[in-house]
């Protein structure tokens, strides 16, 4: 601890100013953790809802009409919704699997529905792959940052103790300022950790939440493509 530290006062500006070296870069490793947390979430927070308000539209079209090409038509309106991305992509494996069905004039073939859902899972993959992307430095951060910050705080009163010694002083005047100022590293390490946190689950649970309706989707998707390729095969053989 130093006499600036003393005479400055117990505010944050002055304990941040006076701090040591170690602990002054331990502040600023948290602050720009913390800029960049704050970033991902004001990001993740306009996507996600986002891609919720679309697909709740998307998925009320879809449950509602049943007709895989009606769907279909409503794709233009939703082109960022990771649901119709999704359905998308099964479409259109649908009607090639369909025309090649005709022109071949096989029979049906699972085969032809394991192509239409390997299109769904890939695309599915992907998608919640792009909004899962950043959530895991959220959850570094969460994770890190208090552990950070008390390696700050061990540091600056290791620093406080050994000029205690030096000074041969240990009254509150001559401790409070040094102890102090390396709590602050604790208070900011958990400053940013807490948002992180916080941010992190609810981005989770909302991609959780998303992810359980696009499985519905598929599954339905899937047996009504099976029931339309079963149908055409069945009325050729006729």
């Amino acid at each position: 601890m130093n006499e600036a530290a003393i005479k400055g006062g117990l505010g944050i500006t002055s304990l941040i100013s006076n701090a040591g070296f170690v602990v002054q870069i331990v502040l600023l490793i948290l602050f720009a953790l913390s800029v960049v947390c704050w970033a991902i979430i004001l990001f993740k927070w306009l996507r996600l809802r986002q891609a919720r308000k679309e697909s709740n539209s998307f998925i009320d079209i879809f449950w509602n009409e049943k007709r895989l090409d009606l769907v279909a038509g409503s794709l233009r309106d939703h082109e960022t919704s990771p649901v119709a991305i999704i359905f998308r992509a099964g479409y259109m494996e649908l009607m090639k699997a369909a025309k090649g069905h005709r022109g071949e004039g096989a029979p049906f073939s699972a085969s032809r529905l394991d192509i239409i859902e390997r299109a769904l899972r890939r695309t599915e993959n992907m998608e919640f792959a792009k909004l899962e992307k950043h959530l895991s430095f959220l959850a570094t951060t969460g994770s890190a940052a208090p552990f950070i910050g008390l390696f700050g705080t061990v540091w600056g009163i290791m620093n406080s103790f050994q000029q205690i010694g030096a000074m041969g002083s240990a009254s509150l005047a001559v401790v409070a300022p040094g102890v102090s100022e390396a709590l602050v590293a604790t208070a900011i390490g958990l400053a940013a950790a807490i948002p992180a946190v916080i941010f992190y689950n609810i981005f989770t649970e909302r991609i959780k939440n998303l992810s359980q309706e696009t499985e519905s989707i598929i599954l339905e998707f899937l047996n009504i493509a099976e029931k339309g390729l079963r149908k055409e095969s069945d009325e050729r053989d006729k």
